[in-house]
């Protein structure tokens, strides 16, 4: 059975934009009908501060995939933009969230769908409102003005191929 799901990709590391392209030509593999945000900059969330800013985006799929599965699709599009996980909130060559995944509602140690923290982040309700708005609430923006202004500092920069 097939299910809608929403992924965040995110670059600060090396060329970012193809990190990005590499991630939705290997989830086109998946579904090849695959919708893409515009993509926006954003500065570093928490971390070190020698980081660069980030290139974010939303992807919408449809797939037979579960959870558990967009999971490992999501690990090894990482491992294959060769990503090392060293530094909690460090700079990485690609990052990739299930954000929701159907009308699922899991709570486990290393999968937690819809993310948890989706709503807290402007770089993730920006692009994710440019797929689909209803999947946004209508008052993000001036919550999040008046609890982490930040998080609004977003430049949308392009389109992917």
């Amino acid at each position: 059975m097939s299910v809608e799901a929403f992924l965040s990709l995110g670059s600060n590391m090396g060329d970012r934009l193809s990190y990005l392209e590499l991630a939705v030509r290997v989830l086109r593999g998946i579904d090849p009908d695959l919708r893409v945000s515009p993509v926006y900059e954003s500065a570093p969330l928490g971390g070190p501060e020698a980081q660069g800013p980030y290139l974010n985006c939303v992807v919408r799929l449809e797939a037979n995939l579960g959870a558990r599965q967009l999971l490992e699709v999501a690990h090894a599009l990482e491992e294959l933009a060769g990503r090392v996980r060293t530094v909690r909130y460090g700079p990485r060559t690609l990052d990739v969230d299930l954000l929701i995944v159907g009308d699922l509602q899991i709570s486990e140690p290393d999968l937690v769908v819809p993310h948890p923290r989706m709503s807290e982040r402007g770089f993730v309700l920006a692009p994710l409102e440019d797929l689909d708005a209803s999947r946004v609430p209508a008052d993000w923006r001036s919550r999040l003005a008046e609890t982490d202004p930040g998080s609004l500092e977003l430049h949308m920069v392009g389109r992917l191929r």
